[in-house]
């Protein structure tokens, strides 16, 4: 298989929410008649398609695209189940085609595709909802606290915003004993095929119009009553998410509708903040306006110039 695939080559379409990725993916992956694999964690879920800015009818037609929509709301999920299926997916999808898309926001699994993730164990399921419960009553702070006390070193390195991973690490700290920085391993596996890293960013001024705007057009197409659909499976993994916790919030008349409105649109925007610090970090990626596709076409077409 690695004879087969060297000269293949894999190209990640990364960037923050909002920024223009899924149209950008489907017109270049029409340019090489090839097909998308969706690295967006959000999208992987039947069900909610507005809230998680899924790919349209009109546009899942235009392409082949896989992992979109494909698991129920109630099902579980990890990382490293991600990078299983879309390794073998990916390996499969080059017998056919000489370039493979993948497309998301999500850096982790972006990392666990190119790179490999650890083999880190599942936590147990009652470990997992007396956690989620403690910090649901204690907070972020709270959250905070505990990982750094039980692993200083992966505190430092962690998004201490993002309450999903530090829930991630302290779920293997309490289920081993042992610290999350410690299981997890620094060496990259290499893949046999080549990967070319490709970020989408735009000037924060548009890219937050583009967010604000996009949320609105959200309202107006029925987010409102999609997450009213989807209230009753608030509790699930799937739906702790941006766009459906502010409007549960409103539901639970905690918060007003135009405030829920307002807290999506400030979220999203920091979520996307978040998200071009991490791809900011790898250095292998290259940035380009979601209007570049000629440059990309380029770029891409001169992987297969080289000498493999």
């Amino acid at each position: 298989m690695t004879q087969s695939v060297e000269n293949k080559l894999m190209v990640i379409i990364a960037g923050p929410t909002g920024v223009g990725k899924t149209s950008t993916a489907i017109k270049l992956a029409q340019h090489y008649k090839t097909e998308i694999i969706s690295a967006d964690s959000r999208q992987f879920y039947k069900g909610p398609k507005i809230g998680t800015a899924s790919p349209t009818a009109a546009e899942l037609s235009a392409i082949s695209h896989h992992f979109i929509a494909n698991l129920n709301l109630d099902e579980y999920y990890n990382v490293a189940k991600f990078e299983k299926d879309a390794l073998e997916l990916s390996l499969k999808l080059f017998e056919n085609h000489k370039v493979v898309f993948i497309v998301g926001g999500s850096g982790l699994y972006i990392n666990a595709l190119c790179h490999s993730i650890d083999d880190l164990p599942d936590a147990d399921e009652i470990l997992r909802q007396n956690l989620n419960t403690e910090f649901e009553k204690k907070g972020l702070k709270w959250l905070q606290d505990e990982v750094e006390h039980f692993d200083p070193t992966y505190f430092q390195q962690v998004d201490k915003k993002n309450p999903k991973r530090l829930l991630r690490a302290l779920e293997v700290i309490k289920a081993t004993g042992k610290t999350y920085s410690q299981q997890r391993k620094s060496t990259k596996k290499q893949r046999p095929f080549k990967i070319l890293k490709i970020a989408l960013n735009l000037e924060r001024a548009e890219l937050f119009e583009r967010i604000n705007s996009r949320v609105d057009s959200m309202m107006e197409n029925g987010l409102l009553a999609e997450a009213k659909e989807y209230y009753q499976y608030r509790n699930l993994n799937s739906l702790n998410t941006v766009g459906y916790k502010e409007l549960f919030s409103f539901f639970d008349s905690n918060i007003s509708l135009s405030r829920a409105i307002e807290d999506i649109k400030t979220n999203t925007r920091r979520y996307a903040k978040r998200q071009i610090t991490w791809f900011k970090k790898d250095l292998d990626f290259q940035w380009f306006s979601p209007y570049d596709h000629e440059k990309i076409i380029q770029l891409i077409d001169s992987k297969f110039d080289e000498n493999f």
